[in-house]
Order: structure tokens, then sequence, then C-alpha cells
């Protein structure tokens, strides 16, 4: 079963707030909620963030225990821990999605990214996005523009990412 989000997706967002999760994006919310099985609702949290933030991210319930893992590593007390507790844990919103596959935006977290009538949903690994489809157009794609502008016209985006362990690639080569 896939356990990263992949595409993007626009998707109507009714007056009551559901919207659709995208077929293939309810597939690994599915895969990645330890607790859920067939007829069951799968879990998922939507991380709203601060003031700055344009949009809402939505984690499994395994990458949302792996970052609730790493922070209770952190010293109690510390600032930074205070800090990303306040942010994953205070402005969060857990849910589930429903029987149609459809999730309910809280009318707080639609006026917060401004969304109406429309959402555009866009994978990110073990998590997904969900933008106000004009404010990624002039945001995000603009950005994204900017940068491979930057890299020239010879760019491979793969040349980014960082070498194989041995392990790894002695894996690969044995499938």
């Amino acid at each position: 079963m896939a356990r990263r989000f992949r595409g993007e997706f626009h998707q109507k967002v009714d007056t009551k707030g559901r919207v659709s999760i995208p077929a293939t994006f309810r597939r690994v919310v599915e895969a990645c909620d330890p607790d859920w099985t067939e007829g069951q609702r799968p879990n998922l949290v939507i991380v709203y963030g601060d003031h700055r933030r344009k949009f809402l991210e939505c984690y499994t319930i395994e990458a949302i225990d792996d970052i609730d893992q790493r922070i209770d590593a952190m010293p109690r007390g510390a600032i930074e821990r205070k800090m990303l507790e306040r942010l994953f844990h205070g402005q969060s919103h857990p849910t589930q999605v429903d029987e149609d596959g459809r999730i309910v935006l809280p009318q707080k977290l639609r006026e917060k990214i401004d969304l109406d009538e429309m959402a555009f949903f866009i994978a990110s690994g073990d998590r997904f996005q969900i933008w106000k489809p004009e404010t990624y157009a002039s945001e995000e794609e603009a950005r994204t523009e900017a940068w491979l502008e930057a890299q020239g016209d010879d760019f491979d985006p793969m040349s980014m990412l960082p070498a194989r362990s041995d392990a790894a690639a002695r894996a690969e080569g044995q499938r």
C-alpha cells in the first residue's frame, strides 16, 4: 500500500465545509492509520499553524506520531519544545474521513486560509497541503518558478538527492 501522497487536485468545498479527499490520498490516510480497518473511518490531523501560514497541512497518524515522538524526546521546559507543542498540538485539528471520503473543514480553518468554493490539494510526501487555489498559484507557483530559473537550463533535480547508503543501494540491486 502506498505510504506517500503524490499529485495535485482541485476539489469542491460545500457550504458546510465538506471537501472530498482525493481517492489516492484516502488510500494513504488509511494505510498510515494503525487503527484503521475496512469499514472504519480513517483519522488524520490538520495542522493550521500561526497567522503566517496560508495553507492547511494534513498529516497521517503515522506522520504525526513521528513528530510527537521527536517533540517528546526534547528536554521538558525547553522553549523549542514548548513552541513545537504549540504549533503541532495546539494549532491542530484531529479529524476523520467520512464514509463518502470527505472531511469537514471547520469555519475557523476555512477563514484562516480564505477558502470558499474550491480547494487545491498538493502532495508533500507523508503529508498533504490544502490551499485556496488562487493563493497557491500566486505564491507557491511563483516561488517554484523563480527557484527553477535560478538553477539554470541544465539543472537536474536528481542531483540534489543525497547519495544512497551502501545498504540501500544493495537492496535496490536485489529487486
